[in-house]
C-alpha cells in the first residue's frame, strides 16, 4: 500500500524532479570559468586563499560580485570616496607621412614602361639612336646591357648587369623590374636596340587594352624543335607584357632561372611564362593587332609602299642608325599627314554642322576647330598687340620705344611670314603664284584661349599662268595655336618633406633679421614644422680680419642663440664665407653639399614707401596692388629647387667653367638653370610674398648684366610711373616759385 502510493507521488513529481535537475545543470555549464585569487583581509592582513594546482582558486564566478572584505563587512564598513578629476594633456599630434608625389599617395600608376636590350658594342650606334627617336615620347625608357661602356651618350638611363651572358641578362632585366618599376606601371614594353619603334603607335595600342589582362602579345614564334607547347614572342618586333602577368609570373623567376635552357632570351622567357603562367605569346587580341613589318636587306624605306610596312609597329632588323633616322623621318612624314587629312575633314564636318545653326556660317569659329578668342570683361583685360616689322619690334624688355628684333623673335617672324606665302600659294595655285617682297606692317599678340594671333600686311609679287606679274598688297590673319599641352609631373612639398631654409646676409642686410626671426619663429619654430632655418654670413677680406674684435653679425648671432634658447628642440646653424665677390653660385656651391633645397621662383617686391605713400599715413600692412607695388621681373633672389638639380645642373658648367674661370660670378642660379639645366623653370607671382623696399648695393666687380639688372631693379622699384611724375611735377613747381 506504502509503495504504490509512492510510485504515483513519484510518477507525479517525476517530471518536476528532472526538469529542475536538467535546468540547474544547464546553467553550470552557461557559467564563464575563471581563475581568480580571492583575498581576504582581516586583522590588519591580507592573505591568499588558493586551491587548486596552481594555487589558484578555479570556480564560477558571481554575476556582480565585488570581491572586497567579508560579507558581514561588505555594506557596513564601505565608505565613498571622492576621485579627483585629472585632466588629459593632449599629446602632440604625430606626423601624418604624406607621399612625395600625389601619384603614389593615390596608388597611380603609370600607363608604359620602355626597356631597350642593347650591348657594349651598340649602344653608343643603335643604342643612340633608339634614344633620339623614342625617348620624347615616353614617360621612360631604360636600356639594359650587359658590360657598361666607358663613354655613354647623354641623356641615356642605362642599367648595366655586368655579364655579357643573353639569358643571365634577360632574368637580370626582369628582376630589376621586379624591384623597381613593378609597383608603378601597367604595361612592360622589351625591345632590342636593332628594331625601330613607332612610338604613338605603341601608346596607342597600349592605352586600348585592359591594364587587369594577363597578356603575352608580339609576333608569335614556334619554340626551336618543336618540343615546347604554345609560341613565344619573338624579341625582334618586342613585345608587350601586361603587369597582372609578370606579378604571376614573379614567385616562379628563380625557377625559370634554374630549370630552362635556352640560347634565345625572348625563347627562354617565353617557355618561363608557358611553364608558369600558362600563357602564350599573342598577336592578336580584342580586335587589336600587333603590326609588323621584317625589313629587307639593303632596303631603302621611302621606297616601301605595302600597307603592312605603313601600318607597321616595329620594324626589323635595322642594320645601322642612319637607317633608324631615314625610318624615324618615313614613319613620321606618314603620321604628320594622317594627322593633316583628320584635321581637314573635321573641319569640313564643322562646316556642314555650323550650316544648320541659327546664324549659319557665321557661328563657326575661325580658324574652324580653334577656340574663340578671349573676350575681356573690362579695359584692363584688353590684349596688347605688338607691332613689329622684319628688323625691329616695338614692345621691349626695357620698355624703350623699339629695338632690334633678334633671336627667337626674328625666328617666330620669319617663320609666320615664310608660312603666309606657302598657305597663300596653296590656296591660290595654279592660277597665281606668289612671292614675298616684303613685310609693311606686323602684329601679333597672344590669346591664352587660343595662341599667338598674328596680323601682316604684305607686299607680295603675283604671277598669273601666263607669266604677267605685278605688286600687291595682302592683309592676311595667321594662329599659332596652342597644340600639345603637357602636363608635366612635379614633387609637391607634403608634411613629411624637410624644407631648408636658406639665408644670405651682408653687412646692409642686418637691419633685417630682427623682423624676419620674429615672423619666422611664430609660422616654424612654435608650431613645429618641418623646416630648417640657416644663415650664410657673407663677410669681405676687411671684415673678416678683425672679426675677433669685432664682429658685423655678433647681434645676429646673438638673436640665434636667444631663439635656440627659448626654442630647445630648435638649432640653427650659421655657415662664414670670405668673398670680396658675393657671386651666388659659388654660395650655392658651399650650401649645396650641406642641405637639401627645391625649386620655385617667386618674388614680389613693395615701392619705396617714402614715394608711394608720399605726404599720406603708411599702412600697418600692405596689399599688392599696382600703387603700392610690382613684380620685380630682374631679381631672382628667392628660388627654390631640389639638391640633387642644381648638382646635376652644376656638373654641366664644368667644361665652361674651366675655359672661363669668370662665368661662375657672371651667373646667378636662375641663370645657371636656364642655360644647363633643361628643366622647366617657372617664375610666378605669389601675392602672400612680400619683400620690403631696400635699396640694393650693387657690386661693380660682379658681371655687367648682373650689375646692370641690379641698378633697373633699384630704380623701378622707387615707385610707378604716375607717382613719380607727381614729385617732379612737385619739385618742379617748387622751383618756379
Amino acid at each position: 500500500m506504502r509503495f504504490s502510493v509512492f510510485i504515483s507521488v513519484l510518477r507525479s513529481l517525476g517530471p518536476v524532479v528532472i526538469g529542475v535537475s536538467l535546468g540547474f545543470t544547464l546553467s553550470l555549464l552557461s557559467v564563464s570559468w575563471t581563475e581568480e585569487t580571492c583575498l581576504v583581509v582581516g586583522s590588519g592582513q591580507r592573505e591568499d586563499v588558493t586551491s587548486g594546482r596552481d594555487g589558484l582558486l578555479k570556480g564560477a564566478r558571481k554575476p556582480n560580485s565585488i570581491s572586497a572584505a567579508n560579507d558581514a563587512d561588505s555594506e557596513e564598513g564601505f565608505e565613498p570616496r571622492i576621485v579627483p578629476y585629472k585632466q588629459l594633456q593632449p599629446s602632440a599630434p604625430k606626423k601624418v607621412f604624406r607621399a612625395k608625389y600625389i601619384s603614389t599617395e593615390l596608388g597611380m600608376r603609370e600607363r608604359l614602361f620602355v626597356g631597350v636590350l642593347t650591348s657594349k658594342n651598340t649602344i653608343n650606334t643603335l643604342g643612340a639612336a633608339v634614344n633620339r627617336t623614342i625617348s620624347h615620347h615616353f614617360d621612360i625608357v631604360v636600356f639594359f646591357t650587359g658590360l657598361r661602356n666607358r663613354k655613354l651618350p647623354h641623356g641615356m638611363f642605362v642599367v648595366s648587369h655586368g655579364d655579357e651572358r643573353l639569358i643571365w641578362n634577360m632574368f637580370q632585366t626582369v628582376k630589376y623590374i621586379f624591384e623597381h618599376y613593378i609597383n608603378e606601371y601597367d604595361w612592360f614594353y622589351f625591345v632590342q636596340d636593332d628594331a625601330y619603334t613607332e612610338a604613338d603607335r605603341i601608346k596607342s595600342l597600349v592605352e586600348h587594352l585592359s591594364m587587369d589582362r594577363e597578356l603575352y602579345m608580339g609576333r608569335p614564334e614556334e619554340f626551336i624543335g618543336g618540343e615546347t607547347e604554345g609560341k613565344y614572342c619573338y624579341g625582334g618586333f618586342g613585345y608587350l607584357l601586361s603587369r597582372s602577368l609578370l606579378l604571376r609570373l614573379q614567385p616562379f623567376l628563380e625557377n625559370c632561372r634554374n630549370d630552362i635552357l635556352s640560347s634565345r632570351p625572348d625563347e627562354w622567357l617565353g617557355r618561363c611564362i608557358i611553364d608558369y603562367t600558362s600563357t602564350n605569346c599573342v598577336g592578336e587580341y580584342e580586335g587589336l593587332k600587333y603590326h609588323h613589318y621584317e625589313l629587307g636587306k639593303n632596303s631603302d624605306p621611302s621606297k616601301e609602299q605595302s600597307e603592312q610596312f605603313k601600318s607597321a609597329l616595329t620594324v626589323h632588323p635595322v642594320s645601322d642608325p642612319e637607317q633608324m633616322y631615314r625610318l624615324h623621318r618615313y614613319f613620321s612624314e606618314i603620321e604628320l599627314q594622317r594627322t593633316y587629312d583628320e584635321i581637314a575633314k573635321l573641319q569640313a564636318e564643322i562646316k556642314n554642322v555650323s550650316v544648320v545653326a541659327f546664324e549659319g556660317n557665321r557661328s563657326a569659329q575661325w580658324p574652324v576647330g580653334i577656340s574663340p578668342p578671349f573676350e575681356p570683361k573690362s579695359r584692363f583685360e584688353v590684349l596688347k598687340w605688338e607691332y613689329f616689322t622684319e628688323e625691329e619690334i616695338y614692345s621691349c624688355i626695357d620698355e624703350a620705344p623699339k629695338c632690334e628684333l633678334r633671336g627667337i623673335d626674328k625666328l617666330d617672324v620669319e617663320d609666320v611670314i615664310e608660312t603666309a606665302v606657302q598657305e597663300l600659294n596653296i590656296k591660290y595655285m595654279p592660277t597665281l603664284h606668289f612671292k614675298k617682297q616684303q613685310l609693311i606692317n606686323g602684329y601679333r599678340r597672344f590669346d591664352p584661349t587660343r595662341g599667338m594671333e598674328y596680323t601682316l600686311d604684305l607686299q607680295l609679287e603675283v604671277v598669273n599662268q601666263k607669266g604677267h606679274s605685278r605688286s600687291i598688297t595682302k592683309r592676311v590673319h595667321l594662329v599659332r595655336p596652342l597644340s600639345l599641352i603637357e602636363i608635366i609631373p612635379m614633387p609637391y612639398v607634403t608634411e613629411a618633406t624637410r624644407v631648408h631654409v636658406i639665408i644670405p646676409l651682408t653687412l646692409e642686410d642686418r637691419s633685417f633679421v630682427n623682423r624676419f626671426l620674429e615672423v619666422f619663429a611664430s609660422n616654424a619654430f612654435e608650431t613645429s614644422e618641418n623646416a630648417v632655418l640657416t644663415f650664410l654670413f657673407i663677410y669681405d677680406p676687411v671684415e673678416a680680419q678683425h672679426v675677433n674684435q669685432n664682429d658685423i653679425f655678433s647681434g645676429v648671432k646673438a638673436q640665434i642663440n636667444a631663439y635656440e634658447h627659448k626654442f630647445p628642440a630648435v638649432k640653427i646653424p650659421w655657415i662664414s664665407v670670405k668673398t670680396d665677390t658675393p657671386a651666388p653660385i659659388k654660395f650655392m656651391d658651399i650650401i649645396s653639399k650641406k642641405h637639401p633645397v627645391d625649386t620655385l621662383f617667386f618674388l614680389a617686391q613693395e615701392f619705396n614707401p617714402d614715394v608711394a605713400y608720399h605726404n599720406q599715413p603708411r599702412p600697418a600692412t600692405v596689399d599688392l596692388v599696382k600703387e603700392a607695388g610690382h613684380f620685380d621681373r630682374r631679381s631672382f633672389d628667392e628660388a627654390c629647387f631640389y639638391n640633387s638639380d642644381y648638382m646635376a645642373t652644376r656638373s654641366r658648367m664644368v667644361s665652361d667653367v674651366q675655359e672661363n674661370e669668370d662665368l661662375l660670378e657672371g651667373l646667378d642660379v636662375y641663370d645657371m638653370f636656364v642655360k644647363y639645366s633643361g628643366l622647366h623653370v617657372f617664375r610666378a607671382v605669389e601675392p602672400a610674398l612680400h619683400q620690403q623696399y631696400r635699396y640694393q648695393p650693387c657690386n661693380p666687380k660682379l658681371s655687367e648684366d648682373i650689375y646692370h639688372r641690379c641698378v633697373q631693379s633699384n630704380l623701378e622699384g622707387l615707385g610707378s610711373r604716375s607717382q613719380l611724375a607727381m614729385l617732379l611735377y612737385e619739385q618742379e613747381r617748387g622751383n618756379s616759385t
